[in-house]
């Protein structure tokens, strides 16, 4: 699809919905699997497997619930509040300033939220480190979703609801093209941001890279700021 075709197809748009971990920042500065480790740790303490057993677990639940965190809520009754607040205490130095990124989301026409499955403190983290504390309306996380997160159905229904977004005049951001799934279904435009083709490392698992030529994504970039510019 050109870039003409592009900003045509979007010129719609009232609201922007981004993901956050591996959209408004890459993947490739490896942040999250400094996350990825801790949940693992954490679901060792809960468990008492061993590590290679918890690792197991723990993609087990993430791709089954939508969020380890949901799998650990429902099959092991933890406290959500320990969880997160174990999990984000990382060191945020490996996301760098994005000014371009920064100004990109800044020009766009109408509301920007942030959607995620992590929390608003480790949102405002990662903004900081942007440099875009202040370009959000709001940050609807995983305690906003009542702990059901992407790519349920609920998460969205509730989202739109409290924010009074019209999904048809709405597009969502996300490295995940599952979580693209539902919001393709209720009339948002779609984006999946994915990382480099050589992108590799021992905390992702292939099935977290997957692209699809599906239906639910309908387009694909591997620079958000780039895509972005390009639709003025």
């Amino acid at each position: 699809m050109t870039i003409t075709a592009i900003t045509a197809s979007l010129t719609h748009i009232t609201d922007w919905v981004f993901d956050l971990d591996n959209t408004l920042y890459p993947r490739e500065c490896n942040l999250f699997a400094q996350i990825d480790i801790r949940i693992t740790q954490y679901v060792m303490a809960v468990t008492a497997l061993d590590f290679a057993a918890a690792r197991s677990l723990q993609k087990d639940y993430y791709r089954d619930f939508g969020t380890t965190l949901n799998g650990l809520m429902q099959r092991h009754a933890i406290d959500p509040d320990d969880f997160l607040n174990s999990v984000h205490a990382i060191d945020y130095s490996p996301v760098d300033p994005h000014p371009d990124l920064v100004e990109a989301i800044r020009a766009l026409p109408g509301r920007k939220f942030i959607l995620t499955n992590g929390d608003t403190g480790h949102a405002h983290s990662v903004l900081s480190r942007l440099g875009g504390a202040d370009l959000f309306e709001q940050v609807h996380d995983i305690r906003g979703m009542n702990y059901v997160p992407k790519p349920h159905r609920e998460a969205y229904d509730g989202f739109f609801e409290r924010h009074g977004i019209d999904p048809t005049r709405a597009i969502m951001f996300d490295d995940l093209e599952k979580n693209l799934i539902v919001p393709h279904e209720v009339g948002m435009a779609t984006v999946q941001v994915v990382p480099g083709d050589d992108f590799v490392h021992e905390q992702v698992d292939a099935w977290e890279l997957g692209r699809t030529t599906g239906p639910h994504v309908h387009h694909i970039t591997g620079d958000l700021a780039g895509f972005l510019r390009n639709l003025k």
